[in-house]
């Protein structure tokens, strides 16, 4: 019996696991679920799985699982990926993870492609399901002989309407690490109008754009930080258009812009103290000095936040004006934010969360005037905290991908992810069985209002 060696069980890896404990006996194949914590594995473990307790930077531990496995599916944060496919290319095994390709990722392709070696990364939604639903329209659009002339692409992490209950309209899903650092690392960069364009991180929660999708209402859109580098993923070199960005409710991203501008996202420096200091010092430490005025008073006046701003609302119901320690040794501004923002934005029992993408194609026929605006949204919502939308929609396709590699399905060597038809078509086709699937919208193109 074949075996797969899942590594990591955090937030994603709920339905990752079920599915492929549901699919174990009619494909032939056991599972492993590993963990630093296996009681952290707890009411996610599938019936008949194995666990085991496990530290990735134990170098005999990692081979003699590795070398158990046929497959390795890495649910461990990226920076970790390497490590693991290295242990993988030592025992010939294939690989899987829902994370993008990093640079020492990449350096691994010929090692992988010598050895027949497959290492599919994201394989998520995000990136995941986003490659592979914009491939297959795509692809469609060049079979036809169309123009492609835009296309713009978001995705959301978000809570679901009947458990949206706080201003900010917001819950945490995923590594709030991630939620902090969003957008840092360099200017938002694409390509409108066949013209580049940078955002600069001071400046990219405040270039939002409106989205409406049926049904759900209105959205707010922010660039990703790099959308160039999806014209050569996608082949995009002739389409002048191409945006990539993050979904929030609006109103989101001007509140948050107050942090980025105080410097509360910052994760280069250490503050001082920070094991006494009170959310509301923390926020004093980045203000003018004043003997009189309020900390409130002063981050009003020094961000221009007006009296009847509802991100007044949105900053007080975060409590950062609280006397709350903060109780963290040395801790950067991001991590105070992180401890902040995981306290308020919890998941409570019974809370639903929503996962979001909406896709923009924008085409016509060679010489035409006339262009047709094609949109493709798609709106899976969570079960409840632990099987969430996010578990769904990154578990279902790493759990579908296994399941192929598994028996033989994809035969592809060396480092890739899934732009190409033999993967995304069949995983998207067993994806809409489980209600992960785009509503199409179509009509003539009239320019921007």
């Amino acid at each position: 019996m074949k075996q797969i060696l899942i590594i990591g069980s955090g937030r994603s890896s709920s339905v990752l696991i079920r599915y492929l404990g549901e699919n174990a006996q009619k494909y032939g194949y056991s599972i492993t679920v590993s963990d630093r914590d296996a009681k952290s594995i707890g009411e996610k473990i599938a019936p008949g799985a194995r666990t085991v307790s496990f530290d990735v930077f134990n170098e005999q531990q990692l081979d003699e699982e590795v070398q158990q496995a046929d497959l390795v599916i890495s649910m461990l944060p990226a920076l970790f990926h390497p490590l693991v496919a290295r242990a993988c290319l030592r025992h010939r095994k294939n690989m899987l993870t829902a994370s993008y390709v990093s640079p020492e990722m990449n350096d691994l392709d010929a090692e992988a492609k010598s050895h027949n070696q497959l290492f599919l990364n994201e394989m998520g939604v995000d990136p995941g399901i986003d490659h592979m639903s914009a491939m297959r329209v795509i692809n469609r659009l060049r079979k036809q002989g169309l123009d492609l002339l835009c296309f713009e692409t978001f995705t959301g992490g978000l809570i679901a309407p009947e458990s949206d209950n706080n201003p900010w309209h917001y819950k945490i899903t995923w590594n709030p690490r991630n939620v902090v650092l969003a957008g840092q690392g360099g200017p938002a960069r694409f390509i409108q109008e066949g013209r580049f364009k940078y955002i600069p991180y001071h400046r990219l929660f405040r270039r939002t754009e409106i989205i409406d999708i049926e049904g759900y209402g209105k959205f707010e859109g922010y660039a990703n930080r790099d959308s160039l580098k999806y014209i050569e993923k996608y082949n995009l070199q002739d389409v002048p258009t191409v945006y990539r960005g993050t979904l929030r409710r609006p109103g989101f991203c001007r509140a948050w812009d107050v942090f980025v501008q105080l410097g509360a996202t910052d994760d280069s420096f250490t503050l001082q103290n920070t094991e006494n200091m009170t959310y509301k010092e923390f926020i004093n430490s980045f203000l003018y000095y004043s003997q009189k005025d309020p900390v409130k008073t002063k981050l009003y006046q020094y961000m221009h936040i007006d009296q009847d701003s509802n991100v007044r609302e949105k900053l007080e119901w975060l409590g950062i004006f609280s006397d709350t320690k903060i109780g963290l040794k040395n801790a950067t501004p991001a991590q105070v934010l992180e401890q902040i923002i995981t306290r308020k934005w919890v998941l409570e029992p019974g809370d639903k969360d929503m996962l979001v993408m909406w896709h923009k194609f924008i085409y016509r026929t060679p010489g035409a005037e006339k262009r047709t605006l094609l949109t493709a949204s798609m709106v899976v919502l969570g079960d409840d905290p632990v099987n969430t939308a996010m578990a769904k929609t990154v578990g279902l396709p790493l759990g579908i991908a296994a399941k192929m590699i598994i028996t033989g399905q994809i035969k592809l060597a060396g480092v890739h992810i899934p732009t190409i038809p033999e993967i995304y078509e069949p995983v998207l086709q067993e994806l809409a069985q489980y209600g992960v699937q785009f509503a199409e919208n179509q009509g003539e193109w009239k320019g921007e209002e």
